[in-house]
């Protein structure tokens, strides 16, 4: 049973010929919540320059969670469509875009437009085999598991790719940053994911108050009821679909090119694919901090729990998976809508009646 899901309050869109709400005469609540994230957005801008290597490659982690569970947020937050195998978007274009580097010497920027591609077209063809024939549900969640496992084997064999040995990329020399072609220090790294992350944060705020967004919202609450109004539910959710593989597609290339290896069984397995929607179920699922809060907060517990076992000579093996596990249980028994629209509500961030 997949958890519950708030419902989502876009503001009204503005009527023709009316002026936007001055600053001041915005709600309190809104006022509060700019303010907030233009504290947050100062804070990871300087983070770099007081942080370690440890501190920052945890926060870019976080980062990098955060943009996948928001990109898989559109397709289950916003349209209710369960989906467990983003990590095939994630592997496919990380493959498309380390093989036109390593093979043709095309860099990840320009082959960023044919890893999206492809991941788009993977994406749709789950959706039109979903959606034309009336898969929903948690048998569409088996399909995309199914398409990631057929791929995943598909890549074992796959020589070209370096198959299940592994397909490497050149690792950059010491001290060149080389944003172009992603080759630089963890902090080059960690910049690149921020802009992607803030990207996405910013694209996901604006289909939540565009035509889609309520369109969607109607298809996620029930679907029979959205075709009664007219809404060509199988056209709307194949956006959802097409928008959420290709949010994803990047993330691809930067796991390509922060890791510069790549593996089927590690890339396409299931547990990438659970480690993006963590974040959001934990956080809030449907809402657009969910997935920040949530992947913050697995991340650093988990890796603190992890720190504190090696510390004291202790080795639990799948400690994460174990941790992970018990948080997804509590928050579905005593917070199903995740952590963030109450948290929301103790910031001053969101109205009291919501």
């Amino acid at each position: 049973m997949r958890p519950a899901l708030p419902p989502v309050s876009p503001a009204s869109p503005p009527t023709a010929g009316v002026a936007a709400p001055r600053w001041r005469d915005r709600p309190a609540h809104e006022r509060r919540a700019v303010q907030g994230l233009v504290v947050l957005a100062l804070v990871l801008l300087v983070l770099p320059q007081v942080a370690g290597g440890y501190v920052l490659s945890v926060a870019t982690l976080i980062l990098y969670l955060a943009y996948t569970g928001q990109a898989w947020n559109v397709m289950m937050g916003f349209a209710g469509q369960l989906s467990l195998g983003h990590s095939l978007y994630v592997g496919l274009a990380a493959y498309a875009v380390a093989a036109l580097y390593v093979h043709f010497g095309i860099g990840p920027w320009a082959g960023l437009w044919l890893a999206t591609a492809v991941a788009v077209a993977a994406g749709l063809v789950i959706g039109f085999l979903a959606f034309r024939f009336g898969i929903g549900g948690v048998y569409f969640a088996l399909l995309t598991i199914a398409f990631a496992e057929f791929t995943r084997i598909g890549f074992d064999h796959w020589q070209w790719l370096g198959a299940s040995g592994g397909f490497f990329l050149p690792v950059a020399e010491r001290g060149v940053t080389d944003v172009l072609n992603l080759r630089g220090s963890p902090r080059m790294f960690y910049y690149v994911m921020l802009a992607l992350t803030a990207l996405a944060f910013a694209l996901c705020a604006w289909l939540l108050r565009s035509r889609a967004g309520y369109y969607w919202q109607a298809i996620r609450e029930d679907e029979e009821a959205a075709q009664a109004l007219g809404i060509h539910t199988f056209r709307w959710k194949m956006l959802a679909v097409a928008i959420s593989s290709a949010m994803t597609a990047p993330a691809g290339v930067f796991y390509a090119f922060y890791y510069n290896n790549l593996f089927p069984e590690q890339i396409f397995h299931i547990s990438r694919s659970i480690e993006m929607i963590l974040g959001p179920i934990v956080g809030g699922v449907g809402t657009l901090f969910g997935p920040i809060v949530g992947s913050a907060l697995l991340t650093l517990v988990a890796d603190g729990i992890s720190e504190a076992l090696v510390r004291l000579g202790i080795e639990v093996p799948g400690i994460k998976q174990v941790f992970y596990g018990c948080v997804l249980l509590l928050v579905i028994l005593f917070r199903p809508n995740g952590l963030w629209p109450a948290l929301a509500r103790r910031l001053g961030v969101a109205p009291r009646h919501e």
